[in-house]
């Protein structure tokens, strides 16, 4: 299944429940399948299926609120082994801050929120975050610098160093 995994985290970051991603890329997969001769030849699928999941997410919500956040730990973090360098105490430091990241970016807006992480986390461009959220570019770029900005004043303020 092309973007799978890209689909899932995406989808888990907005549900912030396992279980509710899985459906939600199924029924993505469902929908795309069966809409699948509205896709135009030459242009871009990546956004034409996260549009598809973002708008089945976006459907499945009475009212969009963000109040929890899912771990920003890549299975692949699990499994490697710490550097020479690392000492139990800068891994709890760097634990602490992936946190506090982690706790930031819940209580940001969905619209800042799902901007990051198609930025950020799946590196979309800005024409292909446009295509997604069906938003003109220059949306795209001063909602990524609001978000940005709450992010780093949310951090801020849960460090408490306002």
């Amino acid at each position: 299944m092309p973007l799978f995994e890209r689909l899932y985290n995406f989808a888990h970051w907005l549900t912030q429940d396992r279980q509710e991603a899985e459906d939600l890329v199924q029924e993505t997969y469902a929908k795309a399948l069966k809409g699948f001769g509205s896709f135009r030849p030459g242009t871009n699928f990546r956004a034409w299926i996260y549009q598809i999941l973002r708008n089945t997410f976006l459907t499945s919500r009475t009212g969009l609120k963000s109040t929890a956040t899912v771990p920003l730990e890549l299975e692949s973090d699990q499994e490697s082994l710490p550097a020479v360098n690392e000492t139990p105490e800068s891994i709890l430091l760097q634990r602490s801050d992936r946190q506090l990241v982690q706790e930031a970016l819940g209580q940001l807006p969905v619209p800042y929120r799902e901007v990051l992480l198609l930025c950020e986390f799946e590196e979309m461009s800005y024409q292909e975050i446009s295509a997604t959220l069906a938003i003109p570019m220059g949306t795209v770029m001063s909602r990524l610098s609001r978000a940005r900005r709450a992010l780093r004043d949310a951090v801020q303020q849960l460090q408490g160093t306002e």
